[in-house]
């Protein structure tokens, strides 16, 4: 049964996205977004709507991500990437201060606060590593400055997913195709009848502002259908693709399974799956100073729990098999970060999944010691 066209649902031309574009640019934010570079979908300051992927898609697998050709001109017809919106707001590398000899003492300089910026394309399982981010951040008892002040002022425009890979999974892990809450717009990409356009949602006053100056037309209860049909559909692909079921207290029974050692003989340790997730935020700090004296400064780097200094401190490494970190990793994603932050650490992305070298698979892993302890039981 057709659904009942809102006033607050509009639809904006595929041409006129460069309006957006332009409206953000007048606002003050740097437009960051989806592009294509070095055989794959990055994100990437933009300046205008013909830099994003029009016409391209995604092919994923364990250890594999390919592009292909649409057969169509979908500006956001692919998943998701090697990057994550964590670029942004807790870059790879960023000066923390620095500190310069004068006088009688030091001056302390902290770095600047970022530029506001607009994150376009963010998926709904970006949106949920962004919130989950959010709590590890700003929430708590401690707030982290650089990550606050960057966060601050992002716009942040979403996207509703309607061509999961196969690895996507953020119907299990409490998410959707469909974007809900925490974004300032939100888009629905309709392509059909030879009409290429976007249902537009604002998810926020700023958002109204900026659609406010968008050339948008009211939405029709047939375009509010088309969106539902294409998340509907994003839905179904991904069922039974994950059984998150008791997840939290099924690793933590299971600590010293058989599995664990299965999966440490083909871990490399090498740390892709914790660069590419949206969520994981290890760090480290190095201070470095000028050779005279000049100058001193501190900068916060990425790092990973697969490192093998990472666990090192006064009394040795506490995790110095492959074991032991891939099995923190996995149970801290899926069952302490719970106890930590309230949530999951996994959105349901499937990057850990496509750029693992080796191709372990994050879901095969829990269903593997789900399937040793059903065994044992019966045993």
């Amino acid at each position: 049964m057709p659904t009942q066209a809102t006033p607050e649902a509009v639809t904006l031309a595929a041409a006129e996205l460069d309006a957006l574009f332009g409206v953000l640019r007048k606002r003050g934010y740097r437009v960051v977004g989806p592009t294509v570079r070095d055989g794959a979908i990055v994100y990437a300051e933009l300046a205008a709507a013909a830099s994003l992927p029009a016409g391209w898609t995604d092919e994923q697998a364990p250890a594999s991500y390919r592009l292909a050709r649409r057969d169509d001109e979908a500006v956001f017809g692919y998943a998701v990437g090697p990057h994550s919106w964590k670029a942004e707001l807790l870059p790879p590398k960023v000066r923390l201060w620095q500190a310069r000899k004068q006088s009688g003492g030091f001056a302390v300089d902290e770095e600047p606060a970022a530029a506001p910026t607009a994150f376009i394309g963010v998926r709904p399982c970006e949106l949920a590593a962004i919130a989950i981010q959010d709590r590890v951040f700003v929430e708590g008892e401690q707030q982290d400055r650089d990550y606050a002040a960057r966060r601050a002022d992002v716009f942040l425009v979403a996207v509703d997913c309607g061509d999961p890979s196969e690895l996507c999974f953020c119907t299990s892990m409490g998410g959707g195709p469909e974007a809900r809450e925490g974004f300032d717009l939100a888009l629905t990409e309709l392509l059909e009848d030879g009409e290429h356009r976007f249902l537009v949602r604002a998810g926020s006053p700023a958002g109204e502002a900026v659609l406010g100056e968008l050339p948008v037309h009211p939405a029709t209860a047939t375009d509010q259908d088309a969106a539902a049909a294409i998340v509907a559909r994003a839905a179904r692909d991904m069922e039974n693709r994950f059984d998150a079921t008791d997840v939290h207290d099924l690793l933590m029974r299971n600590l010293d399974a058989k599995r664990w050692n299965e999966v440490a003989e083909r871990c490399l340790s090498c740390g892709n799956c914790t660069l590419v997730c949206p969520t994981c935020f290890c760090t480290h700090v190095e201070d470095t100073s000028a050779l005279d004296g000049s100058t001193a400064e501190r900068t916060r780097v990425w790092d990973t729990c697969f490192s093998l200094q990472y666990a090192e401190m006064h009394g040795g490494n506490t995790r110095p098999t492959t074991r032991a970190r891939y099995r923190q990793w996995l149970t801290h994603k899926l069952a302490t970060w719970e106890d930590q932050f309230g949530s999951s650490g996994c959105v349901g992305c499937g990057r850990c999944i496509a750029w693992c070298p080796v191709g372990i698979d994050i879901r095969e892993e829990v269903r593997a010691i789900r399937t040793e302890e059903t065994t044992h039981a019966h045993a």
